[in-house]
């Protein structure tokens, strides 16, 4: 018998000894449960929270159950099932409190102050009897607002209840339900909706009528509450929160990123065949495809079918509720003929213009998509002005063949007589600046509209197709929220004047993914209105992810600015190729924009043969004043005002770029420096290396430097508190270090190749600036 006890023992220390990797095991009702696939979208936010774990380390088991309370998830053997999994260093997260506040129910109701404080008592007592480490988690709200748009809370004295019983039991408490109160008090009332299920019928199979239920959650409100968890795990300290998954981007976690709610649609298909569109590209389907898009609309929405085939149309509006989806062989041909556009009331480089109807717009819609594998195409030809430069001879004699007018020195060619005037003219279109229909109607081809224009909208996506020829910007979304870009191919020509790839503005929760971009100017750019108009709107571009996109022929790879009034925070780029453009991270402004960029992260970024600088932060883009503070040591100081931009809080890492004039280039302004910016890890073969003038709490960490220039390395100018933390210098640099300015100060060095190749400094730099580590 000895000998059979002996043998049974490493059995015995597997079924009750610690584990290898702890087990969060999660016990509650609906609002964390597991849901079966026919039940899609209602999600359990038990169902989120291992995507914010590394779950190699640590394990999940949610026995959460579907309308249980305290008192039924015990009667029901529910406990027994899981308490006889507990092991020692294992966790058991206890959320309750909905269910058990039904009177009615006699088999779940249990009285706050009694049974339910009672019950939770005995769960703890049982949890730590078997090793375990018990956190009591309040209940998470429901969503509730009065007529006046505040919370109203729904649970009486539970919350409260399972905070005493923390304190007497001395257990961890994550308080659910003031985080997630404060969540839906911060999205309010109209935000907030899309985290519950609250749906429109036959989007579902099992909700072929519409639905409002404002306590279990969709798959963005389950993310979003799971999030609130892991905070609450990291902010306890708990062992686990060594677990939590942790991102490229410095020192930020998976549940910090933001959460994009993205739209679903019917299955009901409107073929624009039906409504008597004819493909071959001769037939102007315009009033066709439009009546299937209000069709559709008004049926409830569902699915637009582009068909394979060259369908000519003039401008579509889409509509709530629709998604717009070209197939595979799909060209949907945008007519050239500028009469087809109407004159709008718009905007354009951020501020109130007239122009040209879009030939895609939609504006004030909620769940809108346009997807499919199918082609764009703009017909931007006929409105873009083009020099002569940037075409080849043939190109430009076959131009001039198709009709147009040139200015006078014969060097650009407009489309119309019309566009030259307007050419000619001071803010030609803006309404600020004097213009209505009447008058935009002499400039009319001047006013080219952007391919796709959204205003207003929420819960976008845009998903598979090429769009090309821009007459404009290629896609601009302005003051949405939810937006989702992937899979697109965005082509214009290289002389494409003003062909953006994408131009997000003052536009909150946007993912950009997977992406190519081809485009005449910038690729990927943020903006948040101009000037004054931009301050007064007020509002940013904020919690935004772009990733795994590449750009070829573009101004910059990925852009922010120039208009940047209303703001830009809290971005976060990785994954990203530039290859050709004329600058790979380009962040612009000037003075007069005023408004804060900040909070912006990047990462594991590739460019090649970038023709200007690998990473630019310019605060002088209008060229002149740029150019005479490079020449004077000692430019003029402004005062600072709601005009004065300001760019802070970089965290830029794993950046190589092979081929660029300049690796870094900083130009700040003597009232208002860069600050704040940290590069690190990263590699860069340049003919230049690092350059900072008016720069502040600049830091270059393990990076390496190899310049083809005899120039310094690194050159620093009215710049201060900067720090060269294991920073490699080679190539063909006489000097590593270039300090001027007499405003310079505290540059930091650590383990770098700076002294050994020399330091070159300026008359009037101050004595004691160097610091060694």
């Amino acid at each position: 018998m000895k000998k059979i006890l002996l043998l049974l023992l490493p059995l015995f220390a597997l079924s009750f000894g610690k584990r290898e990797r702890p087990v969060v095991f999660l016990a509650g009702d609906s609002t964390i449960a597991q849901k079966k696939v026919l039940d899609a979208p209602e999600t359990g936010w038990g169902m989120s929270i291992p995507l914010f774990f590394d779950t190699t380390a640590v394990r999940f088991e949610n026995h959460a159950v579907n309308g249980r309370s305290t008192k039924s998830f015990r009667t029901l053997g529910h406990w027994d099932v899981l308490i006889a999994r507990v092991r020692p260093g294992d966790y058991v997260f206890l959320q309750f409190g909905h269910n058990d506040a039904k009177v009615e129910d006699t088999t779940r109701y249990a009285p706050a102050q009694t049974a339910y404080r009672d019950n939770l008592t005995r769960f703890i007592t049982e949890i730590r009897a078997k090793g375990g480490q018990p956190v009591l988690l309040t209940p998470v709200v429901r969503r509730s607002f009065d007529e006046a748009g505040h919370f109203v809370d729904k649970h009486g004295d539970y919350p409260s209840v399972v905070r005493e019983v923390a304190a007497a039991q001395k257990v961890p408490l994550i308080d659910l339900w003031a985080k997630s109160k404060a969540l839906l008090e911060k999205m309010g009332e109209a935000d907030s909706k899309p985290m519950f299920m609250n749906l429109r019928g036959g989007i579902y199979p099992k909700f072929p009528e519409d639905k409002v239920d404002n306590t279990h959650f969709t798959p963005y409100g389950a993310a979003l509450v799971a999030g609130l968890v892991a905070e609450g795990i990291r902010e306890l300290e708990l062992p686990i929160r060594s677990f939590l998954k942790q991102t490229e981007f410095l020192e930020k976690y998976a549940y910090e990123l933001p959460q994009i709610s993205v739209p679903d649609f019917k299955k009901d298909t409107f073929d624009i065949r039906e409504f008597g569109a004819q493909a071959g590209g001769i037939a102007l389907n315009t009033i066709a495809i439009n009546q299937a898009i209000d069709t559709c609309h008004a049926r409830g929405g569902g699915v637009v079918l582009i068909p394979a085939g060259l369908w000519l149309t003039g401008p579509v509006t889409l509509r709530s509720y629709v998604n717009l989806h070209l197939e595979k062989g799909a060209l949907l041909q945008f007519s050239n003929d500028p009469e087809q556009y109407p004159l709008v009331r718009s905007n354009w480089e951020g501020q109130e213009a007239i122009r040209n109807q879009a030939p895609l717009t939609g504006e004030n819609l909620e769940d809108v998509a346009i997807t499919g594998a199918g082609i764009i195409d703009g017909a931007g030809l006929a409105w873009r002005p083009l020099q002569r430069s940037k075409v080849t001879e043939k190109e430009w004699q076959t131009l001039l063949a198709s009709g147009g007018v040139l200015n006078e020195t014969q060097d650009v060619w407009y489309p119309s007589a019309r566009a030259l005037k307007g050419s000619k003219m001071q803010r030609p279109g803006m309404i600020a600046a004097g213009f209505d229909e009447a008058k935009a109607l002499e400039i009319k081809e001047f006013l080219r509209p952007n391919l796709l224009r959204l205003t207003g909208c929420t819960r976008v996506l845009i998903d598979g197709p090429t769009f090309q020829n821009s007459p404009a910007w290629t896609l601009h979304v302005l003051l949405c929220k939810h937006v989702t870009v992937k899979n697109v191919l965005v082509k214009n020509p290289a002389f494409a004047q003003n062909g953006d790839g994408i131009d997000l503005e003052s536009t909150h929760f946007f993912r950009v993914e997977n992406c190519v971009f081809d485009t005449g100017d910038d690729g990927i750019c943020i903006k948040s209105g101009r000037n004054e108009e931009g301050r007064k709107r007020g509002i940013p571009s904020s919690d935004g992810i772009v990733q795994g996109c590449s750009v070829y022929k573009a101004h910059g790879g990925f852009v922010i600015g120039s208009e940047m009034s209303g703001g830009v925070r809290n971005l976060y780029i990785s994954g990203c190729t530039f290859m050709g453009s004329d600058i790979g991270l380009r962040f612009k402004t000037t003075r007069g924009r005023g408004g804060a960029v900040e909070d912006i992260y990047i990462s594991d970024i590739n460019m090649t043969d970038i023709p200007a600088e690998a990473i630019l932060f310019d605060m002088y883009y209008n060229g002149k004043e740029a150019a005479e503070a490079l020449k004077n040591p000692e430019p003029k100081k402004m005062p600072v005002t709601e005009e004065t931009p300001v760019f802070r809080r970089f965290f830029i890492r794993n950046v190589a770029c092979r081929g660029a004039e300049h690796a870094v280039f900083i130009q700040g302004i003597p009232e208002m420096n860069v600050q704040d910016i940290r590069i690190e890890n990263s590699i860069f073969r340049t003919k230049h290396g690092f350059f900072c003038m008016e720069g502040n709490g600049i830091t270059l960490k393990n990076c390496v430097l190899e310049t083809s220039s005899t120039e310094p390395a690194i050159s620093i100018l009215n710049s201060r508190n900067l720090t060269l933390d294991h920073v490699q210098i080679s190539g063909n640099a006489a000097k590593a270090l270039k300090i001027e300015g007499s405003q310079t100060g505290a540059i930091h060095l650590h383990d770098t190749d700076v002294e050994t190749r020399g330091i070159e400094t300026g008359a009037t730099v101050q004595k004691g600036i160097l610091i060694k580590k």
